[in-house]
């Protein structure tokens, strides 16, 4: 791994937001799902959640420019199950919807752990999304169209998250737990030794501090032996 490399890998995880993520409520387009995710890099978000209870979710590679690689999507079948998770994380949970008691999407307190809930292209979010919900948010608009794009929507309100957290100092500090980071780092690093890992079901090595392999002569006597066939 060169230095350079190492170095923006361990730039992103010293970014990355593990107490601020999305969920996306049956959002089913594909380029959108993409887009959502490759903001979400951008920003620091570390993992999305996606509702998607009827079909296996799939990213176009292209548009999300190999972001999908970064940030791990959860699914979820069900709301009541990404709720549950957000209230074991002690997260506030906004929904975008259009209600009496919603605020503009920039007078919420994006510093506290949050779980942000947008809905799909037709329906926006659910009954069950929007229950689950602290707060419902909406971005104002005063042209004739009513609603945004969702991907559109969510880089808006990631933005807004982005720049309150930047303000108090939330950035250039890691949160992500060790092992994690050390698999990111193989992976991201060495991802040739890191196939042929997983083909030979041989444990991960660590990195040490300047991104070099660390491993005993038995790790790598492994790794020269020829893959065995499979009878």
């Amino acid at each position: 791994m060169s230095p350079e490399r190492f170095a923006r890998i361990n730039e992103m995880l010293d970014n990355r937001q593990p107490d601020l993520t999305l969920c996306l409520d049956k959002v089913h387009k594909t380029n959108n799902i993409a887009a959502v995710i490759r903001t979400a890099d951008a920003v620091g978000i570390h993992q999305v959640h996606a509702i998607w209870p009827d079909l296996d979710m799939r990213v176009s590679g292209n548009t999300a420019s190999g972001s999908q690689q970064w940030v791990k999507t959860i699914r979820h079948d069900h709301m009541d199950e990404a709720q549950t998770q957000f209230r074991a994380q002690g997260m506030q949970i906004l929904a975008t919807n259009f209600s009496e008691d919603a605020v503009d999407f920039r007078e919420i307190d994006y510093t506290r752990p949050t779980a942000i809930i947008l809905g799909n292209e037709r329906d926006g979010v659910s009954p069950e999304g929007i229950a689950a919900a602290d707060q419902h948010i909406i971005i104002p608009m005063i042209g004739m169209v009513q609603s945004l794009n969702v991907s559109v929507a969510s880089a808006l309100i990631m933005y807004e998250a982005q720049r309150q957290r930047e303000a108090a100092g939330m950035y250039g500090q890691r949160r992500l737990d060790e092992d994690y980071c050390q698999v990111k780092l193989f992976e991201q690093g060495h991802p040739i030794y890191a196939k042929a890992c997983r083909r030979k079901s041989i444990p991960y090595p660590k990195v040490d501090a300047l991104g070099q392999i660390v491993a005993d002569a038995a790790w790598w006597e492994r790794m020269r032996s020829p893959q065995k066939a499979v009878k």
